[in-house]
């Protein structure tokens, strides 16, 4: 078995006489006498036999394998660091993974900015981040098997905070055949057509959303797949208006008009499967969801709604 030559106190001695320009300033950084610190960085030079350190007047310099030492020497002591500090999370409670099921229609620019500001105060926790969708995303929280659910659906027996307004329009390229009809469309019209559906991650799907009566339908994983071949000239599909809007001002793609149901309008749900056992990261990561959520909705009073358009 292998024995280290060295050790980390040596280590974190060499970084602060190079950070600190010299032995007496580390000296005085580290609280220790100025012969203790010479004595570890000789010790650890005689050991790797290697020298690290040549001094020029008052100030000790990085050698070229030194430099090498160092850099490298930085991410093992970083390493411990990390690894002390998770062993202190888990004494306090603090989860070493946090799960989200985000279901995908929620939009990723009002998730982002609290991720940004999670990461500093994570403490080293894993996240894992899950697309969901429909009944999948119901599952995450039926099943338990996240800490934090975005959802379009609260299931009975849960509560949930609202965090964002999503509205879904159905869609088709300019030249389709749909595109050409006068608005607003007879819903019956696009029984003759394709439609694009996206997957329900669950294992056992419940198709009880949405308009599923077309008897052609093509079944996708993601909304840009579903944009993709639609800019391709292929089928027709519901999709969120923050999905869509550039191909809609480009004139890609048309927002079409049906009778009785132009849009759809979806809530977005933040919800905790298990609140009783939930951990302070996760607490911490919904505080920022939540703070985002108010920031996001004062934007929003000030832009039009789809009807509006």
């Amino acid at each position: 078995m292998y024995r280290p030559k060295t050790t980390l106190e040596q280590w974190r001695i060499l970084q602060a006489v190079v950070d600190h320009g010299g032995y007496a300033h580390a000296a005085a950084k580290l609280n220790k006498s100025q012969s203790s610190l010479n004595h570890a960085v000789a010790k650890l030079q005689s050991q790797l036999n290697v020298q690290l350190l040549e001094v020029k007047g008052r100030k000790a310099f990085l050698t070229e394998a030194g430099e090498v030492m160092l850099r490298r020497s930085r991410h093992l002591t970083q390493n411990v660091q990390e690894l002390e500090f998770l062993a202190e999370n888990i004494n306090q409670d603090w989860e070493p993974e946090i799960t989200v099921a985000l279901d995908l229609a929620y939009p990723r620019e009002l998730f982002y900015p609290a991720l940004k500001a999670f990461h500093p105060q994570s403490r080293g926790s894993r996240l894992k981040i899950i697309d969901t969708v429909l009944t999948g995303t119901e599952e995450a929280i039926t099943d338990g098997w996240a800490d934090i659910v975005i959802t379009g659906t609260v299931p009975k027996g849960y509560l949930g905070e609202p965090i964002a307004e999503l509205y879904f329009i159905a869609v088709c390229h300019a030249e389709h055949p749909l595109a050409a009809l006068p608005s607003p469309i007879d819903a019956n019209e696009l029984l003759h057509h394709l439609q694009l559906v996206i997957k329900d991650t669950s294992q056992s799907p419940n198709e009880k959303q949405g308009w599923l009566r077309s008897e052609q339908r093509w079944t996708v994983s993601h909304f840009n797949t579903a944009i993709e071949l639609m800019l391709q000239g292929q089928g027709f599909c519901w999709l969120p208006t923050h999905t869509v809007e550039q191909h809609i001002v480009s004139g890609d793609l048309v927002k079409l008009e049906i009778q009785g149901s132009t849009f759809r309008k979806l809530v977005a749900w933040l919800v905790h499967p298990n609140p009783d056992t939930l951990g302070p990261g996760s607490k911490l990561l919904s505080e920022l969801i939540l703070a985002h959520r108010q920031i996001h909705n004062e934007c929003a009073e000030r832009e039009q709604r789809p009807e509006e358009n």
